[in-house]
Order: C-alpha cells, then structure tokens, then sequence
C-alpha cells in the first residue's frame, strides 16, 4: 500500500517521527540507527515503509535501506514475533550483526539484546536460518570459542562482517580466548 514516504521532517518523536508528504502528516517508527541518522526537523527524508493494517490500528515502519525493511519482514514471519519486536531487535543491533547471529545460529549474540529470550532466539534462528542474507559471506557453525572471538569484536565497534573475517583468520587451536581475541584483533589492524 504505502511503500515509501519522501517528505520533510516535521517533528521528531522517541520512537519514530512525522514525515510531511504533501502536506499530510506520517507517523512512522524507526529504528533507532534510522533515527539518529536522519536529518533535522525540515530536513529531506526518504524511507521504505511497511504498513501493519490491524483492526483497530494501521502502524507505518519506516526504514532508511530496502535490506533493512526486507529483515524487518523476513522477522515478522518468525512465530510470536511482531512488528514492535521486530523493530526493538534493529535498534539494538546493527542490521548486520543480527544478520550474521542468525545465520551462524549464535543464540547468545542474540540473547543479549533486550526482550529476547532464549526461546525466541532459538526460534529465531531455528525459523529463519538460511532465509537471511548475510552478504556473501561463507557462515559455518561457530564453535563456542569463535562465538566469544565475534561477540567481542562486536562489542568493541567493528561489523559482523569484520569480526566473521577476522575470526575466519585465527589459525585452528590458537589457544585461550584472549589470545584468539588478540590475533583476530591484528588482522583487523593489519599486522
């Protein structure tokens, strides 16, 4: 029904804002990424929306990246979770890492994200392994050691994307954890 909005920012809210489309008002959330990164209020704005028709409510999802408003669907159809779920789960963790969570059946990574339980990420993972797009990259089943390696990465700022390669790169039996940390830290600094 409304698959984009171009419009200016009228006014910013705490979880999404009002776009101005030809004089019409848009309530849209977002995820908080989407958010910080948007303009000022008057500012130019271009969003893929989502629209959730419910009996006594119509919600407009809006996202700054196709690949953003695809995961969002591609979440919506995983049993017992819905669109305010759903866009909790892309504001807590970059759209890349969650990809990657996902398809490397990495149910802590999730678990850490707040409202996520263990049971919903199993079935996260469990529903939606193999369905996400994680960008071309080779994902095998971590083992725990190479879990601890990414979600450390992750946490000290770098990409899913990074932290896989520079997990990838750790020589096999490369001993404890801080020093399988620290090497994969050298190949992401180059030396």
């Amino acid at each position: 029904m409304i698959a984009t909005l171009h419009g200016k920012v009228q006014m910013r809210l705490e979880d999404g804002l009002v776009v101005n489309v030809g004089g019409v008002g848009f309530r849209v959330r977002v995820p908080m990424g989407t958010l910080a990164a948007l303009g000022a209020v008057g500012s130019d704005v271009q969003l893929f929306t989502h629209l959730r028709v419910r009996e006594d409510e119509l919600s407009l999802y809006g996202f700054s990246a196709q690949e953003d408003l695809r995961l969002f669907e591609t979440l919506l159809t995983v049993s017992g979770i819905g669109p305010r779920m759903a866009l909790g789960l892309l504001s807590n963790i970059p759209t890349d890492t969650l990809r990657m969570a996902i398809a490397q059946g990495n149910v802590d990574m999730l678990t850490s994200i707040p409202g996520i339980g263990k049971k919903t990420a199993q079935r996260l993972v469990l529903e939606l392994k193999g369905k996400v797009d994680v960008g071309g990259l080779q994902v095998g089943e971590l083992t725990p050691a190479d879990a601890d390696v990414m979600n450390a990465l992750v946490n000290l700022g770098y990409s899913a994307a990074e932290a896989a390669r520079a997990t990838q790169s750790i020589p096999p039996g490369a001993g404890t954890i801080e020093e399988r940390i620290r090497t994969a830290l050298q190949y992401l600094g180059g030396g």
